[in-house]
C-alpha cells in the first residue's frame, strides 16, 4: 500500500496526541535501546529520543517514502531509521527496553501472534506500548464502504469494502484478548480505551484525514486511472459533508482508539 508522508502530517498535532498519551504511561525511566514499529515519517519518533536521550532509538517501517521523509532526523548513535516489515520483525530475547508501535498494528494482519515475541525481547523493566484505532462506530468507515459498494463503484472498489481485497477488515482484536496474551507472557498489563473529539479545519478535512490512512485502499485502487479517482473521492466527500457538518469553529471527527502498555517487572 502506498503512503504520503506530506498527506499524513497534514494533521501532525491530532495524531501525535494519542502517541504522546501513550508513552506518558511507560514506566521504563532509562531504557538503553528503544525501537518504533511503524514509525512512519519520523517525527514523534524523534520525541523518544528526547525522552530518553541515553537511548539509541531505532525507528521501523515498510514504507520508502516514509523512511526517506524520516532521514532529516536521524541523529547518529542516538535516533536512525529503516525499512522493514514490521510483522516479520523479531529481535532476541531480552534485547530492548521499549517497543513502541502507534497506529500501525491496524495495518498488520494476525499481529497478536507477534506479541509474546516481543513481550519475550523486553528486558527487566522494560514496556511494550501500543495504540490502534478502532474501526468500530466510526461513521466515516461506514461511508466509505457504503460509497464503494454502490453500483457506480461495486465492480471497481466493492472487493476491498466486502472483505475480499487487501487489508479490507481491521485485525485489531478486542481489548480483553491484547490483556490475556500479554499476561499469559508474563507481562503487567494496562489497557484502555479513549475517544478523542477532534476539531478539524479546511475544506473536507475528515476526507483529507482518511486520505492520509484508512481511505489509501480504496485509493490504491483506483490510482491507475486518476479520472476514476478524483470522482471516487468527490463522491466520499459528499457523504462525509453530510455525516460531519461542518460547524462555526471547524469539523468534528469523533475517532476511538485503543492503548495498551505492558511491563516486565
Amino acid at each position: 500500500m502506498s503512503w504520503d508522508p506530506g498527506q499524513y502530517e497534514l494533521f501532525a498535532a491530532e495524531r501525535a496526541r494519542p502517541f504522546h498519551d501513550l508513552i506518558a504511561q511507560i514506566p521504563t525511566t532509562r531504557p538503553e535501546r528503544v525501537v518504533d514499529l511503524g514509525c512512519g515519517p519520523g517525527t514523534v519518533t524523534a520525541t523518544l529520543a528526547d525522552r530518553w536521550p541515553g537511548a539509541h532509538v531505532y525507528g521501523l517501517d515498510s514504507s520508502p517514502d516514509m523512511i526517506s521523509a524520516a532521514a532529516r532526523l536521524i541523529r547518529p548513535g542516538r535516533l536512525g531509521f529503516g525499512l522493514g516489515d514490521i510483522a516479520q520483525w523479531r529481535p532476541a530475547p531480552e534485547s530492548v527496553d521499549v517497543i513502541v508501535s502507534n497506529a500501525a498494528l491496524q495495518w498488520v494482519p494476525d499481529h497478536v501472534t507477534a506479541l509474546p515475541v516481543w513481550a519475550a525481547a523486553l528486558r527487566p523493566g522494560g514496556a511494550l506500548a501500543m495504540q490502534m484505532p478502532l474501526s468500530r462506530g466510526v461513521t466515516a468507515t461506514d461511508v466509505f464502504r457504503s460509497v464503494a459498494t454502490s453500483p457506480r463503484w461495486a465492480g471497481r472498489v466493492g472487493a476491498v469494502a466486502i472483505g475480499t481485497g487487501p487489508r479490507s477488515v481491521s485485525p485489531v482484536r478486542p481489548a480483553a484478548e491484547y490483556l490475556e496474551v500479554l499476561v499469559a507472557s508474563g507481562l503487567t498489563v494496562n489497557v484502555w480505551e479513549t475517544t478523542y473529539l477532534h476539531v478539524l479545519a479546511g475544506t473536507d478535512p475528515v476526507l483529507e484525514w482518511f486520505t492520509g490512512t484508512g481511505l489509501r485502499p480504496y485509493l490504491d485502487a483506483l490510482s491507475a486511472d486518476p479520472p476514476a479517482l478524483a470522482l471516487f473521492r468527490e463522491d466520499v466527500a459528499q457523504r462525509l459533508r453530510e455525516e460531519y457538518p461542518h460547524r462555526g469553529y471547524g469539523t468534528v471527527l469523533p475517532f476511538p482508539r485503543l492503548f495498551v502498555v505492558a511491563t516486565r517487572s
